[in-house]
């Protein structure tokens, strides 16, 4: 599969806990559940004109909701930690 075809990257995860993993240049996205590490990496790198050093992922399951007898959820999801470089940084996580 190309990473042409696939949005590798959904969205940036803006969490307290997220945040606080900026202090060591971690930075949390929710991408592509069929992405991998490379994939990742390289969309990362182009993106936003930084060095990845380290990708680290991890799948997320949905729930279910209930409100009497209607069922919604939500989706599962796959959410990726990206390690820069020393001295790299995103502008879109400042002032998070």
């Amino acid at each position: 599969m190309s990473s042409k075809s696939l949005t590798v990257i959904k969205r940036p995860l803006i969490t307290e806990k997220n945040t606080s993993h900026i202090q060591e240049n971690v930075y949390a996205f929710e991408v592509n559940q069929k992405a991998n590490k490379h994939q990742i990496a390289k969309a990362v790198e182009q993106a936003f004109k930084v060095k990845v050093v380290d990708v680290r992922t991890m799948n997320g399951r949905g729930r279910q909701h209930r409100m009497g007898r209607f069922v919604s959820g939500v989706e599962h999801y796959k959410k990726a930690l990206v390690r820069l470089a020393d001295g790299q940084k995103i502008k879109i996580f400042e002032g998070a």
